[in-house]
């Protein structure tokens, strides 16, 4: 399939799956209250309308009782004001009971993606032969790995882990719900006894979540310049143009192969991302505490965090590209946040290969290319495709004032409403 084509697949069965999380249920009292929920319309604020299900969702996204250490929400992580995503430049966020364990990967931002992200779905072409041609890769689920199919089941991970909220079962979230100022809320939504099982609580928690993230217009509002560009509200500036056509072009920075740029079949505006997995070969961050132990290895899709593809050696190093939109107010970038400037991170992905002395440590043998891996995986390593084919020495796919035109459109993707963590 080729890449535009499964492209338009994939918006669909990401709208096809976002209806079914959308409408599916926990239990049958819950799929009552779906069924009843037009009647009971009502606004989180007077501006956004929104059903009892997620603005009671919202309360929970910002309720720090809900984490043993009483500080840590998840908009603490998913910060409004940046895009749903990390408010500094840390690497990872810090959690647990003492706020003293460290994330194992950066924060990505929420905005735009939960509701079109496709479910996990492996290579499904035909043949081997077409499998090289077309370099397709796994594709779809939530988080950097792919390892959840719906938000219901992705919100468990933060509110136990134990270096995020450091819950230590459902029973206790479902304690601190019903101390929680909105517990009678919780009760006219899902039922006078919802609080005599723990674990039904738990889960029309991770529900109400999920239909916040879903519902909430505040989590896809589409009000950048380039949103307005694609409307024909206002035309790009010269400079704008530029960094647009260096984004696109196949033969040098090649980036909407991944990132896509252009309208889906249905009209829609785009995402920034395929949802596919890839493998950059960014570098070891030595930020991480992790790290510190040379035998770690974050290894993406067949693990730690993720396990059921432990066994195929083709998918390490591998994580899900990200969107782009709000990309410029951001100060982390990478799985592992390995660089905290856009700019670096595009010189390091237009010079990878040419000066891969800036980025690798040097070793006796020469630059260890590709050191986040072990040295028997790094053939996972993207090394197919522009601008990523290019020998030591060669000139890079960008010039410097290259990379500021690109710089200026990505800016374009910015939301009206987010605030550049940079100047903070």
């Amino acid at each position: 399939m080729r890449r535009a084509e499964r492209a338009d697949a994939e918006r669909a069965s990401a709208r096809g799956a976002a209806w079914l999380i959308a409408l599916s249920v926990i239990g049958s009292a819950a799929a009552s209250f779906v069924r009843a929920e037009p009647a009971l319309r009502q606004a989180v604020r007077p501006e956004v309308p929104v059903s009892p299900v997620a603005a009671l969702g919202r309360r929970l996204f910002f309720d720090t009782s809900l984490s043993a250490s009483g500080t840590l929400a998840c908009a603490s992580c998913h910060s409004p004001e940046h895009a749903f995503g990390p408010p500094d430049g840390r690497a990872v966020r810090m959690g647990g009971a003492d706020l003293q364990r460290e994330g194992m990967r950066a924060v990505p931002s929420l905005r735009y993606v939960l509701n079109r992200t496709p479910v996990w779905t492996e290579d499904v072409t035909a043949s081997e032969a077409e499998r090289a041609r077309e370099q397709e890769m796994p594709v779809g689920g939530l988080g950097w790995d792919g390892r959840f199919d719906s938000l219901r089941e992705q919100a468990a991970f933060p509110l136990l882990a134990d270096n995020e909220m450091a819950n230590a079962g459902p029973a206790d979230v479902a304690a601190k719900i019903q101390a929680a100022p909105y517990a009678a809320e919780f009760q006219r939504v899902f039922g006078a006894g919802v609080f005599d099982d723990p674990i039904e609580v738990f889960a029309r928690a991770r529900f109400a979540l999920e239909k916040f993230l879903l519902d909430d217009p505040d989590l896809h509002p589409y009000s950048s310049r380039y949103d307005d560009y694609l409307k024909g509200k206002l035309e790009l500036t010269d400079q704008e143009r530029r960094g647009l056509a260096l984004f696109d072009d196949p033969d040098r920075g090649n980036c909407s192969a991944c990132h896509l740029a252009e309208r889906g079949a249905d009209g829609s505006h785009p995402l920034f991302t395929d949802f596919e997995m890839g493998a950059l070969g960014v570098p070891r961050n030595p930020e991480l505490r992790a790290n510190a132990d040379p035998d770690f290895f974050d290894l993406g899709i067949c693990g730690p965090l993720r396990q059921d593809q432990a066994a195929k050696a083709e998918y390490c190093g591998l994580f899900k590209t990200p969107t782009l939109r709000n990309v410029a107010t951001r100060r982390v970038f990478f799985h592992n946040g390995r660089f905290h400037t856009l700019r670096d991170a595009l010189r390091f992905y237009v010079r990878r290969d040419t000066d891969p002395q800036l980025w690798y440590p040097l070793r006796t043998a020469g630059v260890e290319k590709f050191d986040d891996l072990p040295a028997s995986l790094r053939d996972n390593v993207d090394r197919r495709n522009e601008p990523l084919t290019r020998a030591e020495g060669e000139p890079p796919a960008w010039t410097d004032e290259e990379i500021d035109d690109v710089i200026a459109f990505l800016e374009t993707l910015t939301d009206a409403d987010v605030v550049n963590a940079a100047a903070r």
